[in-house]
Parts: C-alpha cells; structure tokens; sequence
C-alpha cells in the first residue's frame, strides 16, 4: 500500500466514523436531550428520524454528482456541512434547531458517504480493494461500538446539559481536520470526473494510485489536447438527470417516511404505494433518458450485473434484520432489565469490537473465498440469534442472567465484519469506475431502507407482544421475526454462491 492510498483511507474512513459515530451515540444521550431541552416525544422521534430521511434520500444523487463532477469537491462539501451542522446542533437553544440541524446532518453524511465508496473503488484494486473495504468495515464496527459508551461518558462526565451537546460537538474539530487533510492530500484526480462516454458493459477503467497527479482512465478533464469531441463528451458527462434526481429523492422519502414516522398515525402508510408508484416512474424515466442518448442519473444496466444485483438484495435484507438487535438489546436492557444507559450500550462492546475485528480479517481473504465468506457470516449471525432467544427462553424459567448475552451477541458481531465489507467489495467488484459512486449510493440506499423498515417492524413487534405479555416474550418474537429475513439473505447468498460455481464450470 502506497502513500497516497494511505492518504486516501485516512481521508475518507475518519469522517466515515464520524458519520456513524453520530448515529450510534444518539440513542444513549436522547433522555439527557428530553431532559434539558424538555423536548416532547415526537421532537426526540425525529432527533432519529430527521437523520435516517435525509440521508437516505441524497445518497444516490450524490453518489452521481461525485462521479459527474469529481468525488473531492462532494466528499469536502458533505464534511463541511456535516461539521458545521454538528456545531448548531451541538448548541441548540431548542428542539426545533436541533431537528434541523440533524436534517442537515444527515444530508451532509449522504454526500460523504457515496464518495469515500468511489474513491476505495478509485484508488484501490484486487485483493487491495478488499483490504480496503475490510478496514471501512472495521471503522463502522469501531463506531458502533464506542458510540453507545462514549454518549455514556459524557452523560456522566458533564451531565445533562453540556453531555449531550458534547455528543454533537466533538464532531466539529474531527470535520476540520479532515477538510485540512483532504484539501491537502486527495490527489488530483480525485477532482475531476470519470469518463462517462462508455456504457455499463464497458470494461472499467482504475485510478493509478501510484502517481498522485496522474488522472484517472479516460477523464476527460485530463488532457491538455482535448478536441471538440471530448468537449462534446464532457458537456454529455455533466448532466446530472435533474428530473431522474427528483424522481429517486421524492420515492424514496416516500418509501422511508411510514417506517420512521409510523407513529402518526394509519394514513402515513399511504406514503409506501406512492413512493413504490413514483420510483417506478424513475425507472421508467431513467430508461427513456438513456435511449435519447442522455447520461442517466443511475444505468439500470447495473442491475443486470447478477453480482451487483444480488449482492443489493442480500445487505439490504440482512441490514433489515440485524441492525434492529443492537436497539432491541438496548431496550430491553434498560426498560426489560432496569440497567443503566451506560451498561446497555457495555453489553455490546465486545460484539462491536470483533466486528471491527473481523472485517479487516475478512477484506484480506474476500477474493479468495468469495461469497461463500459472506454465507458463512450469516450462517454465524444465525447461531448468535438463537443463541441469543435461548439465554432469554431461559431468563422466563428463571435460570441464568440476562450477561450472558455479552457471549451470544458476539456472534453476531463476529458475522457482521464477514458480511458487510465483503459484500460490498464483491458486489461492486463487476461495477465499472464512472458508475462506482452512483453504484455505491444506490448500495447503501438499500441499506438504509432495509434498516428503516426493519426498525420499524421489529421494534413494534417487540412491543405489541411486550404489551401482551412481557419483554423476555417480545424480545423472543422479535428475534424470530429477525432470525426469518436473516435466512433469507442466506438463501440469496447460496444462490450467488451457486452461480459463481456455474460460471467456472
């Protein structure tokens, strides 16, 4: 690994842990926020909610502007807002200023997001590619674990008041930094766009990362000799798809808003068919786009790579399945259990902590075990569900304590670091260059829906069954709901297993 590609990760997996710092360390510190601010439920609702929406409506979008326009300007625009966002959230007088400051958050950590994935695809290939993505995996699996405790320290360092806004406010100096370092360090064709003059079963085209100023395949912007052709190509390569970018923003918020908002009320649900109707509309546009020889915002194309396809469908299912365990644990911690904030967020420590581990274990051997390292991950995530539904069955017998989870959850998390960043790595494996931001927003677009509807449905099932009965009960039917959309992630995963056989066949 060379300078510049250790620039690179440096550059981008620091505010990528500060993104996600900011979504796990918000549940630990909401009761310190409906304390100070005497925020009502639904203000501390969308304290979680203004986030998860704006993040998951800009990320394809801004996956495009990054390829079209070049990932550096996107990537320093997403990391200044989102420090500055941080900083008026951190010093909210009010509910209302710390809702809006999270709406800008979350779109601020939508445009970073999509480019720290183009720029691994940029900079880094083969085996270096999933070692890169093992080490993002092992900053996510970082971030989840030392935000539930890190909130908890604050809590109990400053208190109240000054605790939660700490909790916003370290991200400010963190943003900083990294604008300094990439202002600094990106190279020179991180600033320009990938040639988009090639369709998707074009071959694609890599960064050198040994040259810093070298640019990247075919950029456009690269050659001092460039033509009226390539002017007339980078023209072509500049269009945003405006009407394709509305279309996917409004369907998609359509899509999120009666899964985080579920609590307003039955006819928010009518959001879900409009929004389903209205990215239908998108594709259809989108289709039409490209045939009148426009560069679409996303080439549906895409998803007749089987690898980019399927790999979509398996994170999106496991993502609905097993981020919902970590708020259910915690939940049940505290309001089934009587624990503290701060031991909730303990009792995942370990599992966040092998995750980290086994991601980067997992990004060197991904090329060489494939999908079937991915398998083998939820085969693990399995055993850690029920495992984790016998520690409970046995709590309503009376026997045991509710710490031996520390041991079961550590499947989990060991599962999660096989899972996620080899997936990713394979699933954008077969993806050319010019669409790898594109492709990356559309990835973690269905990571976020499947997170939200998963949210959504285990948490009211954990607490219609709590309601009936108790939480040692709800949080046994919640685990079986996760443990069904988890072995149908499997299922996919088996199949793509299956068909990479076939092809060397």
């Amino acid at each position: 690994m060379n300078q510049v590609q250790r620039h690179i990760l440096l550059i981008g997996l620091v505010p990528l842990f500060m993104s996600l710092l900011s979504v796990s360390i918000i549940n630990v510190v909401l009761p310190a926020i409906e304390s100070d601010l005497s925020a009502s439920s639904s203000a501390l609702q969308w304290v979680l909610t203004g986030y998860a929406l704006s993040f998951g409506v800009v990320l394809v979008a801004a996956g495009r502007a990054g390829d079209v326009f070049g990932r550096a300007q996107l990537f320093m625009m997403g990391v200044g807002l989102f420090g500055l966002a941080s900083l008026v959230a951190g010093i909210s007088p009010g509910p209302l200023t710390l809702n809006i400051a999270r709406v800008f958050m979350g779109l601020g950590s939508g445009l970073l997001n999509p480019q720290v994935v183009g720029l691994l695809q940029q900079y880094f290939q083969g085996p270096q590619r999933g070692r890169a993505f093992g080490l993002m995996g092992t900053t996510v699996g970082l971030s989840v674990a030392i935000g539930p405790v890190l909130g908890g320290v604050f809590i109990a360092l400053f208190g109240n008041d000054l605790g939660w806004r700490s909790a916003f406010l370290v991200n400010v100096p963190i943003a900083l930094v990294s604008l300094i370092l990439a202002k600094r360090w990106l190279p020179t064709s991180a600033w320009h766009p990938i040639a988009q003059n090639d369709g998707v079963d074009g071959n694609a085209t890599t960064a050198s990362a040994d040259d810093s100023s070298a640019e990247v395949g075919e950029d456009p912007a690269s050659g001092a000799d460039a033509g009226a052709e390539t002017a007339s190509i980078r023209r072509r390569d500049r269009d945003l798809d405006p009407v394709g970018v509305l279309l996917l923003g409004i369907g998609v918020l359509l899509v999120l808003l009666p899964f985080v908002e579920s609590s307003v009320g039955w006819f928010i649900w009518l959001a879900l068919p409009l929004g389903l109707l209205t990215i239908w509309s998108w594709t259809r546009w989108e289709r039409r786009y490209l045939a009148r020889g426009r560069a679409p915002m996303v080439d549906l194309n895409l998803f007749r790579i089987r690898s980019f396809s399927n790999g979509s469908i398996i994170i999106a299912l496991y993502f609905m399945g097993v981020t919902s365990v970590w708020v259910l644990v915690a939940m049940y911690m505290q309001q089934g259990q009587g624990h503290t904030a701060l031991a909730a967020g303990m009792i995942g420590l370990p599992a966040a902590l092998l995750s980290a581990l086994s991601a980067d274990v997992s990004g060197r051997f991904v090329f060489r075990f494939g999908r079937k390292l991915v398998v083998w991950g939820i085969l693990l995530c399995l055993i850690g569900l029920a495992s984790t539904i016998v520690v409970i069955f046995l709590l309503t017998l009376g026997i045991g304590s509710e710490w031996w989870m520390l041991l079961t959850l550590c499947f989990i998390g060991t599962a999660q670091g096989m899972v996620i960043s080899p997936n990713q790595t394979l699933t954008l494996q077969e993806v050319p260059l010019k669409y790898a931001g594109s492709a990356g927003g559309v990835l973690q677009t269905g990571q976020r829906i499947g997170t939200s509807m998963g949210l959504a449905i285990m948490t009211a099932l954990a607490f219609a069954v709590t309601a009936a009965s108790d939480w040692n009960v709800g949080m046994i039917a919640s685990f079986l709901a996760i443990t069904v959309v988890v072995i149908l992630a499997g299922i996919v995963g088996l199949a793509e297993v299956r068909r990479g056989r076939t092809r060397q066949l």
